[in-house]
């Protein structure tokens, strides 16, 4: 069902001017921070709590909009089972996913009313209660896109929207602990959730469940949310995101590609290794693997089949390394993971430059070596086209260069770091090389922005309700204490580190297991000397295998869209290299100088 067939037109229009509004207002400010400290002698007073805010704005607003075009996250194994019954677990997870978001809605509009009459202010006498609206409001239109997404018929809708008795059922228990209800009704969360349900909807209907089973009020899961509004990390995500993405959409990718090319393509099998390179290179800048495979898939798949490098090989290539470079600066998982396991972002940083090299090294040298026994071809190698693919790629090349020296300079924080590369990439693309037009393609590319910035920020939202249940269970405590009271070793503590991490990464995002599962496994490292870059490194290595691991592996799915293949044949395309990348983490796990070697050297 197309877009532009739902009734309400003037939603649309709402949303994605919002949307825009919220962006282009995130990226103005801390530029304009920036310049009042350098000319005025002082910042504009509370502009960053306002940054912040339109952070918690831009989750739901972008949440509203994946649901809007069927892009909330969720798995896909539903597609394995007889077609007859897609539409059956389509109207049942609907269902489900409606009453999990009307109890947030539930809770979001207590935690609004409570603050309404004892909360304070944002910042420019805006009151906190305000910036809270966007809770109940996003879960609303989230739940309303839900229903008329969910089935094509008014009787499946309708059945769709009778999700929305599960909260004011549960809300009549007077005693839940006594009812028994917890366990099946966490099994129908874990059975949705196999068959299709959003994954902020497992995380958040968990979190409610469990919080109402102990007499907590349940406005604690958006009162946690909340939280995405105080961090003064998280309007970075966005920000980068936003810029990535203008330069995805424009010709940063085809640029990159020919400076790669020309100086490594020379190479036997060097057109794997080229394509290797350089999406190791583009996905930090544009904050999400899934990016540049739907962006550069359909570029880099036709070139290699057109070498002559075999189909499989290809794909799996192009599949595989749109997650490797996910170590190299400015990435937004390890900023993400240096803010929840208290890590300085700069250690992180230069502890997973090695790492990723040697990720890279081993992907590319798999395929280059597969190209060239197959025949593939090789282009000589010009100084001319060299120079010149260089000279022409400069401002791509000069991007992390500028970012990171403005973060370890002391001249801009991470945010306005942020706000700078938006800047960046506005004007190369809407005025350097002219790929883009201010008008008439830039409010496409701040809603596809803003799209893929809610699928996954509205679960980081309801991730943090869930972790703050385990918190306040004392989780972490008891699962340290039976870790060691069952392994003794170091070694069988990181192997058994490594399974579980794997099977994370199969399960569950990567921004959603930094939140739930680094505080798990920060205490028990630490328990048995591991040091915390370390174990940042190998939690992240972990997490880029587990793209590519059945059944959640995000870009195993987006691979196969973009390819227009079964799942089971991208399976086999990524096999060797899931196989290759198992062997580098373990690697990475057991040689902890590969990531402190230079981290000592460096003094950071």
């Amino acid at each position: 069902m197309s877009e532009s067939s739902e009734p309400n037109g003037l939603s649309v229009r709402i949303e994605d001017a919002l949307s825009i509004a919220v962006l282009t207002l995130m990226s103005v400010l801390p530029l304009m921070e920036i310049a009042a400290r350098k000319w005025l002698g002082g910042g504009i007073p509370g502009s960053f709590p306002i940054v912040q805010h339109l952070t918690l704005w831009i989750t739901f607003l972008g949440a509203a909009l994946a649901a809007r075009s069927n892009r909330l996250l969720a798995l896909s194994t539903a597609m394995f089972l007889p077609k007859p019954l897609h539409s059956r677990i389509q109207i049942f997870t609907s269902a489900l996913a409606v009453g999990v978001t009307g109890s947030l809605i539930w809770a979001g509009t207590d935690l609004v009313s409570v603050d309404f009459e004892f909360g304070g202010q944002v910042a420019w006498g805006i009151p906190v209660w305000v910036a809270e609206c966007i809770i109940p409001l996003g879960f609303a239109a989230i739940a309303g896109r839900l229903i008329y997404r969910g089935a094509s018929t008014i009787t499946g809708r309708l059945l769709i929207a009778l999700g929305l008795l599960i909260p004011i059922a549960f809300g009549a228990i007077e005693n839940p602990h006594e009812t028994g209800l917890v366990l099946p009704a966490s099994v129908v969360i874990i059975v949705g959730t196999a068959l299709g349900l959003p994954i902020y909807c497992a995380l958040g209907g968990a979190a409610a469940l469990l919080f109402w089973e102990e007499g907590t009020p349940i406005s604690a899961v958006p009162g946690e949310t909340y939280r995405l509004s105080t961090s003064p990390m998280l309007p970075a995500i966005p920000l980068f995101t936003l810029g990535g993405y203008i330069l995805a959409e424009g010709g940063s990718g085809k640029r990159l590609m020919r400076l790669f090319e020309a100086w490594v393509g020379w190479l036997p099998g060097g057109l794997a290794i080229v394509v290797a390179v350089l999406l190791a290179f583009f996905t930090p800048l544009t904050g999400a693997s899934g990016i540049t495979i739907l962006s550069m898939g359909g570029l880099l798949l036709p070139m290699l089949v057109k070498a002559q490098y075999p189909e499989r090989t290809s794909v799996g290539l192009v599949t595989v390394s749109g997650s490797i470079g996910l170590l190299f600066p400015p990435s937004l998982p390890v900023i993400l993971y240096a803010f929840y396991a208290e890590q300085p972002i700069e250690r992180l940083f230069v502890g997973g430059l090695l790492p990723g090299f040697v990720l890279v090294l081993a992907v590319a040298s798999w395929a280059a070596w597969r190209g060239w026994s197959s025949g593939a071809e090789q282009k000589p190698f010009h100084i001319r086209e060299a120079m010149s693919a260089l000279w022409e790629a400069k401002w791509e090349i000069l991007l992390p260069i500028v970012v990171l020296s403005g973060i370890f300079g002391g001249y801009a924080t991470l945010v306005e770091a942020a706000a700078i590369t938006v800047l960046y990439a506005f004007v190369v693309e809407c005025f350097v090389f002219k790929d883009l037009r201010v008008f008439g393609d830039l409010p496409r590319v701040f809603v596809e922005s803003a799209t893929l910035v809610g699928g996954f920020m509205i679960i980081l939202g309801v991730a943090l309700g869930f972790t703050n249940y385990l918190v306040i269970a004392e989780v972490p405590s008891q699962a340290l204490e039976w870790v060691q009271t069952h392994i003794d070793s170091k070694i069988l503590f990181l192997l058994a580190l490594n399974v579980f991490l794997i099977m994370v990464g199969a399960l569950m995002d990567i921004y959603s297991a930094i939140l739930v599962i680094v505080p798990l496994i920060t205490p028990m490292a630490a328990a048995y000397g591991v040091d915390p870059v370390h174990l940042g490194i190998i939690f992240l290595a972990n997490m880029e295998l587990g793209y590519l691991m059945p059944p959640m592996g995000e870009n195993l799915f987006l691979s196969s869209y973009r390819f227009d293949q079964p799942l089971t044949s991208i399976y086999r395309s990524t096999l060797p290299y899931a196989a290759i990348l198992l062997v580098v983490v373990l690697l990475i796990t057991y040689v902890p100088s590969l990531t402190l070697w230079l981290v000592r050297l460096a003094g950071v």
